[in-house]
């Protein structure tokens, strides 16, 4: 009998579902609702109502989870070939595609639940955060920097919840989104450095493998620009002055890390520079909150 033979059916357990949607690492959650919350503080002059702030944290685990699902379901090819993703359960086979199908659909309805209880323009809005999930898996066998595909999938978020806030989009909520491009395009292409090889080898397109010794250069120019986009969203909208003072800091910690990037880094140190940025995004959050009320 072989090996192959022997390994378990495919069994749609709550351990599995877990593993299935990363619910022990919600770095990913925190990415995409951050600059929501951003955008809910700068629509709402640091006084977002909270049953839009609720809705939207809930929205972002939520879709997050989705998001990976579509993912996994696109790349389980793939997977198996790539260290790091080899052990995922629908590349291992510890889930059908059907188990997954059933997962995103039950995931689904309740994103589509939490958007009900918004104004009518967000709710016609939000078809184009699912086509956008659904997008991004298939980028990275196109274009050379499918991180900014992510990007907008993420930023859209920020349009979302600008346009429950307020129910319009303003300059502003557009400033905030192409920010959150810019910062998806920044940490993604860290991330990505994990699987330089794997990536080379199988033929997967990535923005760590376009700009290859320049990297840390567009890493620096990605978080240039997104410090710049918002702190000019913010400054629309007439913040206060220490809100600029937390994204100087910022500016200094994105410094650091494309110096470091100059050199070679490990996965495992790449890991730990992208997770460094649910911090920074939690750090602005606060900067913003407190460039209304100091």
């Amino acid at each position: 009998m072989s090996a192959a033979s022997m390994d378990p059916a495919p069994r749609l357990t709550g351990s599995n579902i877990s593993r299935l949607i990363r619910l022990p690492n919600q770095t990913g959650t925190w990415l995409l609702m951050l600059p929501t919350l951003w955008a809910l503080v700068l629509s709402s002059k640091g006084a977002p109502p909270w049953q839009l702030v609720i809705i939207f944290m809930l929205g972002s685990f939520v879709m997050r989870s989705a998001g990976v699902i579509l993912n996994d379901l696109a790349d389980r090819s793939f997977d198996r070939h790539v260290a790091r993703t080899q052990q995922r359960p629908l590349a291992s086979g510890a889930l059908s595609p059907t188990h997954a199908f059933v997962v995103l659909t039950v995931l689904l309805t309740i994103a589509a639940l939490l958007v009900a209880q918004l104004n009518a323009l967000t709710i016609m809005l939000s078809p184009v955060a699912l086509v956008l999930a659904a997008l991004y898996p298939f980028a990275k066998r196109i274009i050379h920097l499918p991180q900014a595909v992510l990007g907008v999938a993420f930023g859209w978020g920020t349009i979302m919840a600008w346009t429950a806030s307020r129910g319009r989009i303003d300059t502003a909520a557009w400033l905030t989104f192409a920010a959150t491009v810019c910062w998806a395009i920044a940490y993604d292409t860290i991330y990505a450095l994990q699987d330089l090889d794997d990536d080379r080898r199988i033929g997967v397109k990535s923005s760590a493998l376009y700009f290859g010794s320049a990297t840390w250069l567009a890493v620096a120019v990605a978080s240039a620009m997104m410090l710049f986009l918002l702190g000019t969203s913010a400054g629309t909208v007439g913040i206060g002055g220490i809100a600029y003072g937390v994204l100087a800091a910022v500016g200094i910690w994105f410094a650091k890390q494309a110096d470091e990037l100059r050199r070679p880094i490990s996965p495992a140190r790449a890991f730990e520079l992208f997770h460094q940025h649910a911090w920074i995004g939690t750090a602005i959050l606060f900067g913003l909150v407190l460039g209304f009320w100091w």
